[in-house]
């Protein structure tokens, strides 16, 4: 495993939460790993300022920050405290010299079935979250969430819904987040990568992968990479076909890995990126 097999890849926080932030940013320098993908509550707890610091005195690039969004309240208090948080999340992303926001969009308001009215209010807010984020030089970037969260956690299920609303604002101020485990499944996925690309509106490129049987509650399921059902090598091809060449981000929620040393863990994800994305 060489420096240029890790050249793109970029290990999301979460992959391995059980080590804290410095613990973190040590093992991927002395792996050799470029990029990270940071979580707002870690980062918040260790301090904004003093993450960009660590993490660029280090020499890391932080891909992506997670996560804003949750956007679809219908209560104008709850709607305000939102975009509140919204704003604070693109300034730390800005602090932390990442251009992306990753966007969960949120599910639907307790006794709502209304799916069409929940995405619009998501493009409301959308159109106030934009604007600011372009002048911090940050992008937002939905991310669609595979359909079994659709009520709880995120009305927003195919890349195709996700271009709907992204497409409503310029390219530079929302694209789309590819996640391997969200959107595997879907047939039409290829062709809404390619329509993304077209646009320049692929944003981050996130993989997992897919194993069953799920656990209970279904969130912290996302398989180690060549574990499961998912062609690494194929979306690779897919979303370089459409002009992404930037970092390639391993996001793995799962009990079992974070049972590990989280050394360990970040060891075997990079090997893994390498024996099924590169080679």
């Amino acid at each position: 495993m060489s420096t240029a097999d890790l050249a793109r890849f970029s290990v999301n926080q979460m992959t391995v939460r059980q080590l804290s932030l410095p613990d973190l940013v040590d093992a991927c320098v002395a792996l050799g790993v470029p990029g990270v993908g940071l979580w707002r509550e870690p980062v918040r707890r260790y301090g904004v300022q003093a993450a960009a610091e660590l993490v660029g005195d280090a020499g890391l690039t932080v891909t992506t920050l997670c996560r804003g969004g949750f956007l679809t309240a219908t209560d104008p208090v709850e709607r305000a405290e939102a975009l509140g948080d919204n704003h604070a999340a693109i300034d730390e992303a800005a602090t932390l010299g990442t251009d992306t926001l990753v966007l969960v969009s949120g599910g639907l308001p307790a006794g709502s079935r209304d799916l069409r009215g929940a995405r619009e209010r998501i493009a409301d807010a959308l159109a106030v979250l934009a604007p600011y984020a372009a002048q911090r030089g940050v992008r937002l970037a939905i991310e669609p969430l595979h359909p079994m969260y659709a009520s709880d956690r995120c009305v927003v299920s195919t890349l195709a819904q996700a271009l709907d609303l992204a497409e409503r604002f310029p390219a530079h101020q929302v694209g789309v987040a590819v996640d391997t485990y969200h959107v595997w499944w879907d047939d039409q996925a290829p062709a809404q990568i390619a329509r993304a690309g077209a646009a320049g509106r692929i944003h981050t490129f996130q993989l997992a992968d897919w194993t069953t049987p799920l656990p209970e509650g279904v969130l912290n399921g996302r398989g180690q990479l060549g574990d499961g059902a998912v062609d690494m090598r194929e979306w690779k091809r897919c979303v370089e076909a459409a002009g992404y060449t930037g970092p390639i981000e391993v996001e793995l929620f799962n009990e079992r890995l974070w049972a590990r040393d989280g050394r360990e863990v970040l060891a075997e994800t990079a090997q893994r990126f390498v024996e099924h994305v590169i080679r």
